[in-house]
This record gives structure tokens, sequence and C-alpha cells, in this order.
């Protein structure tokens, strides 16, 4: 008797659950977008052809560089493993949001993407490119030992690099 209670209320419950999340869900599907709204907005991740196509073609310019973006632009190389890497990338995100409309961000997986790692001299990661609209881009590695001071770190040099020229 006991068990078929418990049984049924819990039953009762997964019931309204499911059904009160149905509805819910109708809900925010009818409601429209607002203005206010704000669009998801993260790093890119590239591949060599993407590079290529996107950012510099490297392989016909080999000694200009000619960036081929429409904004400025920062690439961050990385790789999966590299704790200071899963750290940057939170801060990276919020930044792209920050910026956008002004920065492009990218990515780059140094151990899927070798070649791109090596034709940029990354010998250590993080390693970030940080590509002016039009001059040449400048390579920087590392971070500082604090998320906010590495925050501020990328604000000082997006801002001195890219976006006050």
């Amino acid at each position: 008797m006991r068990r078929l209670l418990i049984t049924s209320v819990a039953a009762t419950l997964m019931t309204f659950g499911c059904n009160s999340q149905s509805e819910v869900k109708e809900n925010q599907k009818e409601q429209p977008k607002t203005t206010t709204q704000i669009e998801v907005v993260k790093p890119k991740l590239l591949t060599k052809q993407m590079f290529l196509n996107e950012i510099m073609d490297y392989e016909k310019s080999p000694d200009k560089w000619i960036y081929k973006g429409d904004m400025p632009g920062v690439v961050d190389f990385y790789a999966d493993w590299c704790r200071p890497c899963r750290m940057t990338s939170p801060i990276l995100e919020e930044l792209a949001v920050e910026y956008a409309g002004k920065v492009n961000f990218y990515k780059v997986n140094v151990d899927a993407e070798k070649e791109l790692s090596a034709v940029f001299g990354v010998q250590s990661i993080p390693a970030f490119l940080f590509i002016p609209k039009s001059g040449n881009p400048t390579m920087s590695a590392g971070i500082a030992q604090t998320v906010d001071e590495t925050k501020a770190m990328f604000r000082k040099q997006i801002d001195q690099l890219l976006v006050e020229k």
C-alpha cells in the first residue's frame, strides 16, 4: 500500500513537472525577440584552410602580411589539455561579447593545427596574435596570475593595438 501511494505521488509530480515545462517552452517560443536580447558571440575555431581564407594566406604571400578580415582580430593559440588556456577561454568569450562589432576573436587548436602553430612560431601556449586592420600583427604569450589581471591585460592590449588606432 505504501509503495503504491509513493508511486502514484511520484507519477503525479512527474506529470505535473513535464506539463509545466512544456507550457513554459511553448510560451518562450511564442515570445518575439526584443532588441535588448544579446546574441551570444564566441571566438571562431579556425582550421588551416579557414585561416588561409579569412585571416591571411601565408602560402601565397609568405613574406608580406595581408590581412583579409574586415575588423581587427585576436587569435588564441591553445590546447585542450593546457590549464592556462582553459582559464583564458571564458575571458576571451566575455571579451568577444564586449568588443562585438569592433574586434573578431578566433581560436586555433595547436594540436590539430600544427602547421599554423609553426608558421607563427608558437612555442608555448597560450599564445595570442593581435591583428590590426592595417599593419603587422603582434604576438603575445602567457597570461597574468589572476583572472582579473588577465582580463585587464587583454583589454589593454586590445585597446592599444587594435581599437584605438
